[in-house]
């Protein structure tokens, strides 16, 4: 990402808060036969503090595509982002901007075993199932539950570096800056909950 000093996200627990929070990534590798992307949920394991581990799967023949195991990996997590309309700014800052939250996630995967895929694979569904009313789960049809997922390879990244930006207006006054929030919290073309209650967030820092 470009360089950007004050908006440099380094705590590991913020990074690791942002992935629990938008599990939807962009996984991006350079094999022989040219750049490949593939997009896939991911969750996090349970590691020390100081750490980051990621699971997720992709479907076959992907694993082959990114030569997965093989090389490093960059995993894009890409949480609210929205337009910054010059508009919320005082009369004579006419310039927009993007806010947005990103982390670029480095290592090279470890593939999974079939049994640990499909467990992984349950995990998954367990998370985003809890949440509903009747939960559904893989084992109530496991024997079709593993047919599926022999079409999917599970992978591990244990994070061995990584680049996380929090662009959200910090260079702004504290009064423009509540502005935006507000703008962002209310109808009207780029209205952006979720961008706000980011920004909230790095406000209170």
């Amino acid at each position: 990402m470009r360089h950007t000093p004050h908006f440099v996200l380094s705590d590991v627990g913020e990074v690791k808060r942002f992935v629990r929070e938008n599990p939807w990534a962009t996984i991006v590798s350079s094999p022989a036969g040219g750049l490949v992307a593939s997009h896939y949920p991911v969750m996090l394991e349970e590691t020390s503090e100081d750490s980051i581990s990621i699971i997720s799967h992709v479907g076959r023949p992907d694993e082959q595509l990114h030569e997965l195991g093989d090389h490093e990996v960059l995993v894009i997590i890409q949480g609210p982002h929205g337009y910054i309309s010059p508009g919320w700014y005082p009369e004579e800052q006419i310039v927009p901007t993007w806010n947005h939250v990103t982390a670029h996630l480095y290592g090279k995967p470890e593939i999974l075993s079939d049994e640990e895929n499909f467990r992984m694979l349950g995990k998954l569904v367990d998370t985003f199932e809890g949440v509903m009313p009747e939960p559904s789960s893989l084992t109530l049809d496991l024997d079709g539950s593993r047919r599926v997922a022999r079409g999917t390879v599970g992978i591990r990244l244990v994070v061995t570096r990584f680049d996380a930006r929090l662009k959200l207006s910090q260079n702004k006054d504290a009064a423009v800056v509540g502005r935006i929030i507000d703008e962002l919290e209310h109808d009207g073309p780029y209205a952006n909950p979720a961008l706000a209650h980011e920004m909230r967030r790095a406000r209170r820092g």
